[in-house]
């Protein structure tokens, strides 16, 4: 069994689910910060090197799920693993970011 731990938080200009853009082509523009735990710092070494990141996460509010989802343009329901529903059995998302500045463990 894997079992995962935190490495950072996120904080976003979000705070309800409903404020966060869906659909399809969506504009995802709001500047969020990754705020990496202390222990992993050095982890971060010559990161702004690279433009974009890739961050899997935890949808840590979602506390069930549907097998099936209706997107928020499509009445008709879909099996949840071809939705971008968070409401799925293993609560993990897979965002890519772009990567602005680095100021310690912030990015």
């Amino acid at each position: 069994m894997f079992t995962s731990r935190p490495i950072g938080f996120v904080s976003s200009p979000y705070q309800n689910t409903n404020e966060v853009p869906k659909g399809p082509g969506a504009k995802h523009e709001a500047d969020g910060v990754l705020k990496i735990l202390p222990e992993f710092e050095v982890g971060l070494t010559d990161i702004e090197g690279f433009s974009h990141l890739i961050i899997l996460w935890e949808f840590d509010r979602s506390r069930d799920f549907e097998l099936f989802a209706s997107p928020p343009f499509d009445t008709r329901p879909h099996g949840v693993f071809a939705t971008r529903s968070p409401r799925r059995p293993n609560p993990i998302g897979l965002t890519v970011v772009e990567l602005r500045r680095r100021e310690g463990v912030e990015l």
